[in-house]
């Protein structure tokens, strides 16, 4: 049975404007003016090296390449890509094994950097280059023969596949038919045809990004090693636009979302890989805007730690720079009036059917004010270490939370702050629950936070209000259902 049957790649939609991620547009321009001076910094040296090596490892355990404890593969993020870090048991593979594979992925990484900087033009033969250094370690592949049985065959590496490789489902037997060897040669010229021309029209990186992805998957060139290709190809799209490579995090949910939008791709519908690239994109954005100077160290002298520190304050003081962290102040606070008003809304209707149960059970929505809008600081920070950000409550940081009374009290809180080490013209919304009980000493035993958004929201200054807004409304009842949901579970 063919569960997708194979058919010549297709442009991009007629209507791709309408594929563009709203608010990335504007965040991104917010990184790129501030790219020139935060990448001097020592934390965003540090920042790439980790990307780098993120991007290396979880490009393979994607692929099933290998598998690794995944308090290890932090470890080798962190610390660097050492076979001595990979204690016998925490993988599937001999360590060196790994490593070396590794090291191949981080090698076509540095090769794509490189392309982009000697501003060379994609070709089949630079596609090509890109297969044989992912794969220089990868000595053999898994292949089913004619008669259904697994065996082990020598890896092409850059050459194009000599064989079908259409893989069938294990749950039902069904195949997904991708390019004849034939085709492919033509088809792979098509494909670069259509990028060239993508260019020439201003398609928007998580766009093309997402097309080029899903149409060389669909083409799937090579005996193996197509995945990997195709999220670096994905990858250069990102850095030519002085973006950021595509890691996709090979195990849990989002490995999940990738697959679900590669499927949905398949129907048609692009638009699910690209807000997941999207997605990814903020993610990594915000994790280089809150990159750390990396200054203040005992190794320096009390006289450079004050120099960057008074340039940090001349920074804040900068008129232009003043003026961006206004716009985003006064769009953050706008959008804090509007959780305050829906938050409001919900707590009178909770709040009824609680005093039908019992007197003493209520619901009330508050906000933050000049003399307590330090509070929740700990969760605040914590909740920002999960997201891989630096949230600065110092510069910018109002809350308002929703409060339920029971048998226990609940509060889910939503958290509006300054985005990143230096200004940056971004505001950034986060959101929570903490569960509060009286213990028999009279003390309060808080239980939380307990993360409740999936992604940091980002309010850039730039963001047209309308967009801002329509981005918003669906992110906070998104995260206000899941902290109601998660107050529900905990009765």
């Amino acid at each position: 049975m063919i569960a997708y049957e194979w058919r010549p790649i297709e442009d991009i939609p007629e209507s791709w404007r309408e594929l563009a991620s709203p608010g990335l547009e504007s965040l991104a321009s917010v990184w790129l003016e501030q790219s020139d001076k935060l990448k001097g910094s020592a934390g965003y040296g540090v920042f790439i090296e980790r990307l780098c090596r993120e991007w290396a490892i979880e490009t393979g355990i994607l692929e099933r390449l290998y598998t690794i404890d995944r308090g290890i593969t932090v470890s080798l993020i962190e610390k660097g890509i050492e076979a001595a870090l990979m204690p016998h048991g925490t993988t599937d593979k001999p360590a060196e094994e790994i490593v070396a594979m590794i090291r191949d992925h981080q090698d076509a990484l540095e090769g794509l950097f490189e392309f982009v900087r000697r501003s060379r033009e994609l070709t089949t033969s630079y596609i090509k280059e890109l297969h044989a250094a992912l794969t220089q370690h990868q000595h053999t592949v898994t292949v089913i023969n004619s008669l259904g049985i697994k065996t082990e065959t020598a890896a092409l590496k850059g050459e194009y596949k000599q064989l079908p490789n259409s893989p069938s489902r294990l749950e039902d037997g069904s195949i997904h038919e991708y390019c004849p060897p034939i085709h492919v040669e033509l088809e792979m010229e098509r494909l670069i045809e259509f990028h060239a021309r993508h260019e020439s029209l201003g398609v928007p990186p998580e766009i093309e990004a997402a097309w080029l992805h899903h149409r060389f998957t669909q083409i799937h060139p090579f005996q193996d090693g197509n995945g990997r290709v195709a999220r670096a190809l994905a990858s250069l799209i990102f850095i030519r636009a002085g973006w950021f490579p595509l890691v996709v995090v090979g195990v849990g949910n989002e490995r999940d979302t990738y697959i679900r939008a590669l499927e949905a791709a398949d129907a048609g519908d692009l638009s699910p890989l690209v807000e997941l690239f999207a997605t990814i994109q903020r993610r990594e954005i915000s994790k280089a805007l809150s990159a750390s100077d990396g200054i203040a160290t005992g190794q320096e002298h009390a006289n450079v730690i004050i120099e960057a520190a008074i340039a940090r304050i001349r920074q804040r003081r900068n008129a232009a720079q003043e003026e961006r962290q206004q716009r985003a102040f006064a769009a953050a606070q706008s959008l804090q009036d509007t959780a305050y008003e829906i938050l409001s809304e919900n707590a009178k209707d909770l709040s009824s059917a609680l005093n039908d149960i019992d007197e003493q059970f209520w619901a009330v929505a508050d906000r933050s004010t000049s003399k307590n809008n330090y509070w929740f600081k700990r969760q605040i920070a914590l909740v920002a270490g999960e997201l891989n950000y630096f949230a600065d409550i110092s510069t910018y940081g109002v809350w308002v939370r929703l409060r339920i009374m029971e048998d226990r009290m609940t509060e889910i809180v939503f958290s509006f702050h300054s985005l990143g080490v230096e200004p940056t013209g971004v505001v950034a919304v986060s959101a929570f629950v903490d569960h509060k009980d009286k213990t028999d000493e009279g003390k309060l035993d808080v239980d939380g936070p307990h993360r409740v958004c999936s992604e940091v929201f980002q309010i850039a200054y730039n963001e047209a209000e309308v967009a801002l807004r329509e981005r918003f409304d669906k992110w906070l009842n998104d995260t206000l259902t899941i902290g109601l949901e998660q107050w529900r579970r905990q009765l």
